[in-house]
């Protein structure tokens, strides 16, 4: 009489039986299970076979187990399965995605035959690690040898391309572009398009993505989003935004990445209509509960503005997560509400959720807008308490506030605690300087990170340096630094720093060389500077260069308060009143309103506000 597989005790079962298991169960993604599967079939006394291993060591790599998948192996070599290609492949994949990828390349070159998959299997671990010289080399060696690569060869290597921005690597990857026309792939294999696409979005170059997409002879979701973030990754918003209506107009089927990516758009753009006609489809396609949207939500209506839709939507998250407290204190935080990010900061500690690492630099951003240094110190107190004292993200943060609160001293001996600085690192500490009029001390600074360090300075910390010789009234200094930027690291000024410069020279009266200097940038540049020359003329005494500025800044930006006010004063400073008048009528004439001028105190830890024109008086100490 024969026995159903359903009565037969473990240690009745013949090998196919346990091997129908551990199929079923790692085909249905119960990876856990199929372990257990193998080691109750081990406790049994019965071997695996060459069907067993590929699927066990499946179920190890989606686990990323190395101390189980190191066991495997063992098993593996005891019972002489070496010369099985099936089993060899499935160990190189297994060391691959455990991120061994030494030790899958040593059982590859142990193979004593290979087959396509097990080249490709290779190519893809390297791949995965963006080792992209070693899997190219791969490739060439797998070409020479008379195995042709598959669609999925290049998917993989296309894959690897995703970490990297360097215009080498966009070169290698136009290259296995011509390499897909010359194999007639490309433009018929989706996923291979997909991923093409992809790459060309990694390295920003969207003229040939676009290319790509409209030569497809058929396109999946995933090509439509491909392309879309492209657009939304170069901050291009309103092509994503056509992209999407045609989308549409196609008939395709939504996900939750189109609205990821339409977010995304909105928080660019800024414009409420907008992000309240997405938000109105997302609640409609029913995607709104989805954690990953619900964040972004948040965080698109702040940008846009409307803060008290984004806490309407921070208050329905029934279970919060660390990402929804996060975005919603960095809504109030970027938005110029430090009191508003610090009181719900104060809410999240007293639940379950504890802060990281992002809520922490969020929190102190706060503190560093408000000035709050008996907040920011608590902060530091928690940061020590929980163990996050060692995160260049949270030691960043530090820096920053102490210095925005007034205490250099403290900001310095936090930089001093960080072993391995990087870059933010030393552009906090250089800044901190600059805004402190430290200027020989930023220059110190700057020059033991670039000479003694090694570091590469990068756009950022020029501003830095610009600013703090600006702060100082370093004027050689500050040129200097500005033709070194260009000539000898190949920065290209930006709005910045030609900001930087304008006020470096009109702080020390230099002021024919500022306009000198206005009159060489480029048009869009200069549409920015007028102002901080301007100021500089109040401060010299320069009627007629101060109306030459005024003229400028009144054209360009006719809605601006500022400009007038900055005129009037320079007028007021030189004793013509009238003139002075004429221009603040013009004011009131325009319907123009000027921001009042404010002020706050922190005493025993509470803070006064203080307003242009409140005759109300502080506390007495």
């Amino acid at each position: 009489m024969s026995l159903r597989p359903s009565s037969l005790t473990n240690f009745q079962r013949p090998i196919y039986l346990w091997n129908l298991m551990i199929r079923d169960s790692t085909n249905n993604g119960f990876f856990t299970e199929t372990l257990k599967i193998y080691s109750s079939m081990t406790h049994c006394g019965v071997h695996g076979n060459n069907f067993t291993y590929p699927l066990v060591l499946k179920a190890c790599a989606n686990l990323t187990s190395i101390p189980l998948g190191t066991m495997l192996h063992g098993h593996v070599l005891k019972l002489g399965f070496q010369g099985d290609t099936f089993v060899q492949t499935g160990l190189v994949d297994m060391y691959s995605k455990c991120s061994h990828v030494e030790c899958a390349r040593q059982v590859f070159d142990e193979m004593p035959q290979r087959t396509v998959v097990s080249w490709n299997t290779m190519i893809s671990g390297y791949s995965r690690v963006s080792l992209m010289n070693q899997a190219l080399m791969l490739l060439k060696e797998m070409w020479g040898l008379g195995f042709e690569p598959s669609s999925s060869t290049f998917v993989s290597v296309l894959s690897g391309y995703s970490n990297l921005d360097s215009f080498e690597f966009c070169l290698q990857g136009m290259s296995i572009h011509c390499c897909l026309i010359k194999l007639g792939l490309v433009y018929f294999e989706v996923s291979l398009t997909n991923s093409l696409m992809g790459m060309y979005s990694q390295f920003c170059q969207l003229d040939e993505a676009k290319e790509v997409f409209y030569l497809m002879v058929e396109k999946s979701i995933i090509s439509w989003t491909t392309i879309m973030r492209g657009y939304v990754r170069i901050g291009h918003a309103v092509e994503a935004f056509s992209i999407f209506n045609q989308m549409q107009h196609q008939s395709i089927g939504m996900d939750f990445v189109v609205f990821l990516n339409l977010i995304s758009g909105c928080i660019q753009v800024r414009e409420l209509l907008l992000a309240s006609s997405v938000h109105s489809l997302i609640l409609k396609c029913g995607y709104d509960e989805v954690d990953s949207i619900e964040n972004l939500l948040i965080t698109m209506y702040a940008k846009c503005g409307n803060l008290s839709y984004a806490r309407r939507i921070f208050d329905l998250i029934i279970e919060k997560s660390i990402l929804s407290w996060t975005s919603m204190i960095a809504g109030y935080a970027h938005s110029g509400h430090p009191v508003e990010a610090l009181d719900l900061f104060r809410m999240m500690v007293k639940t379950d959720i504890k802060p990281n690492e992002a809520t922490v630099a969020t929190v102190l951003s706060a503190c560093a807008d408000f000035g709050s240094l008996s907040m920011g110190q608590e902060i530091e107190e928690y940061v020590f308490l929980n163990g996050l004292e060692s995160d260049q993200q949270v030691q960043t943060s530090l820096i920053h506030m102490y210095s925005k609160c007034g205490s250099i001293k403290r900001a310095r001996e936090v930089f001093e605690r960080v072993t391995d600085k990087d870059l933010a690192v030393w552009t906090c500490m250089i800044n901190s300087y600059a805004i402190h009029g430290m200027g020989n001390e930023a220059i110190s600074l700057f020059h033991k990170m670039t000479i003694v360090e090694g570091l590469m300075p990068d756009a950022i910390v020029y501003t830095s340096i610009l600013l703090a010789c600006s702060h100082s009234g370093l004027v050689e200094d500050g040129l200097k630094y500005f033709k070194s930027m260009q000539n000898d690291f190949g920065i290209a000024p930006t709005l910045e720093h030609f900001t930087c410069l304008v006020d470096l020279l009109g702080r020390v009266g230099q002021l024919d060389l500022a306009l000198d200097a206005i009159h060489g940038m480029p048009l869009e540049a200069q549409a920015q500077v007028w102002g901080p020359l301007l100021s500089a003329c109040r401060i010299h005494g320069n009627v007629e260069l101060g109306e030459l500025a005024a003229d400028k800044l009144l054209d360009l930006s006719a809605g601006n308060s500022g400009s007038y006010v900055l005129m009037a004063n320079l007028y007021t400073s030189l004793g013509k009143w009238k003139e002075a008048h004429k221009i603040r009528n013009l004011i009131d004439d325009k319907g123009l309103v000027k921001e009042c001028g404010w002020s706050q105190v922190e005493i025993t830890s509470r803070f006064h506000s203080f307003a242009v024109g409140n005759q109300s008086q502080a506390p007495a100490l």
